[in-house]
């Protein structure tokens, strides 16, 4: 495995602040696993908002603020703990910006934020469980829960008209959680599920798997997997048999990378992804472009605004410790107040030095309920031409 500890934004104090520090965001995603393709897109967008503030000099006196990346893996939970506890104890980080996945996002959160009193704010980790986490008000998330995406789903097939559908799932906290998501709403909604089959990820060959969802049977497939490891397995053995030609993929099977493995003939197959059509989201895309990643990929834009979220709730607190920070993140990220998006978190940062109220709306339309959770909406997208093309908003 390999191992990221990388400071990536600049680190100097200016002498001009008076409580001017170097304040150290953790940045823990699963940079090799079975979603490495789109997580380098994550770092870069919280990372961005990170400089944004940076150069600003408007935090906290003048604060500067540096990126520490650490290797989630997505899926080793042991290997995310042993980086996030690096992250704690040894870099002294203030708060993180993560993880991804959502098992190992609850691991870290139970055995190293906790303990340790440091604030997560996850921009993709939607595992419904995430939401009763025994958290001590530390944990946040951009990204909305799978219950959301499982009403989402059953609502974009019945607008298809497909009546039945065929689950697999990666066998870990977010496929079932999903899966199960998936199964009640549908179901709920008058469809069929004709089975709900687990496949593990890193096998050569998915033909078992393949054939006792063929014999099931369905309209649709819905693999509800990760788009570089097992998920892509599932489709390729469906397509080779013949035993499915549409499939339903959620958002961790979203990215370019399909494109590529199979073209034309994943056309007609459709997704969900977290996502919205707001202005935020255009601005975002467009800075992105400017900072040379891709800030239509999946989680790009709830990753900066998971930093950003982070960096205003210091400036809330007057201080950048996560024990003071944690309690104005709900403020900050909410009406009422005066709306931020993408590129005016000098502004934002200005508005509450001056005892202004803000709403942060940023990228994705945050808006934050319960206990922490994203309303969220979804992006509806389909393959015409071997292209990942838009349908619209839920």
């Amino acid at each position: 495995m390999k191992k990221f500890l990388v400071a990536t934004a600049s680190v100097a104090l200016l002498s001009s602040g008076a409580y001017a520090e170097e304040v150290k965001i953790g940045v823990i995603l699963g940079f090799t696993g079975p979603l490495e393709s789109i997580t380098p897109n994550m770092g870069a967008g919280a990372e961005l908002a990170m400089k944004e503030v940076s150069d600003s000099g408007k935090l906290l006196g003048g604060s500067t603020v540096a990126s520490v990346r650490g290797d989630s893996t997505c899926v080793d939970a042991a290997a995310a703990q042993a980086a996030a506890e690096r992250l704690v104890t040894t870099d002294k980080v203030n708060a993180i910006m993560g993880a991804d996945c959502s098992g190992v996002t609850g691991a870290i959160l139970a055995n190293v934020a906790v303990p340790n009193g440091i604030v997560m704010i996850s921009p993709s980790a939607t595992s419904p469980g995430l939401t009763t986490a025994d958290d001590k008000g530390l944990f946040f998330r951009t990204a909305p829960s799978d219950a959301r995406q499982g009403e989402i789903i059953a609502q974009v097939l019945k607008d298809r008209g497909i009546g039945s559908v065929a689950i697999s799932y990666t066998n870990n906290d977010y496929g079932k959680g999903l899966s199960d998501a998936i199964k009640s709403s549908v179901e709920a909604a008058g469809g069929k599920v004709t089975i709900v089959a687990a496949h593990e990820d890193g096998k050569a060959d998915y033909s078992a798997e393949v054939g006792a969802l063929a014999s099931a049977g369905g309209d649709a497939l819905i693999v509800a997997g990760y788009v570089d490891q097992g998920g892509s397995g599932i489709i390729q053995g469906a397509l080779d048999s013949g035993a499915f030609s549409t499939f339903m993929l959620p958002d961790g099977m979203y990215g370019n990378v399909l494109e590529t493995k199979f073209g034309k003939s994943l056309d007609g197959s459709f997704g969900t992804v977290p996502g919205t059509d707001s202005p935020g989201g255009a601005t975002f895309q467009e800075m992105a472009k400017a900072a040379g990643f891709d800030g239509t990929s999946s989680y790009a834009g709830e990753s900066y605004d998971a930093a950003a979220l982070i960096m205003l709730a210091m400036q809330a607190a007057n201080s950048s410790k996560s024990a003071d920070l944690a309690g104005k993140v709900m403020d900050v990220a909410n009406a009422p107040g005066e709306q931020i998006f993408p590129g005016e978190l000098a502004k934002g940062l200005e508005l509450i030095a001056a005892g202004t109220d803000i709403d942060y709306v940023g990228a994705t339309a945050v808006e934050l309920i319960g206990p922490g959770e994203a309303a969220g909406s979804y992006r509806e997208y389909e393959f015409k031409d071997g292209k990942i093309t838009t349908v619209g908003f839920r």
